[in-house]
């Protein structure tokens, strides 16, 4: 009498391409993703012709009121805007410190003065200001807001 071995079939699953799948919508996400780094504060930023895309800078300073201004994350008044840029700052070097304004456009000058002077303290020279592009095409640039109210 013959007696037949079968030999069971064995099923693997492989993993190999499963990881790859994965690993490649990790770095995929980790690409696309956005981190707000500034806080949501609703600004009206004055329009400019010759506004251009600056490169993200070392320091950003969002303005609001004489109460409220930011200096990265940490909220400060114009009182107290000296010390927190001088934390900052500290421990830069001597490589060329940048800065990046956001404010208002209802800002009063006297505000964007104390900013700057409080940057120049603290060796900051370079800043830029921020601002949304006007013209043809750009966002908030229709016929209604293309002159000024009462410009012919």
């Amino acid at each position: 009498m013959r007696l037949e071995r079968r030999l069971k079939p064995t099923i693997n699953i492989d993993l190999t391409p499963l990881i790859d799948v994965v690993y490649q919508l990790v770095i995929f996400f980790m690409i696309t993703s956005v981190f707000k780094t500034a806080p949501g504060i609703p600004l009206e930023l004055p329009g400019a012709a010759t506004s251009a895309a600056v490169a993200v800078s070392e320091l950003r300073i969002v303005a609001v009121s004489e109460n409220e201004i930011y200096v990265g994350r940490d909220r400060t008044t114009a009182a107290g805007l000296d010390v927190l840029v001088a934390k900052a700052v500290q421990g830069a070097g001597d490589k060329e410190l940048k800065a990046l304004l956001e404010g208002d456009k209802n800002m009063p000058y006297q505000l964007m003065v104390t900013i700057l002077d409080a940057l120049r303290a603290n060796g900051v020279d370079g800043v830029g200001l921020q601002t949304r592009p006007s013209g043809p095409g750009a966002p908030g640039s229709g016929p209604a807001s293309a002159a000024p109210k009462g410009a012919p």
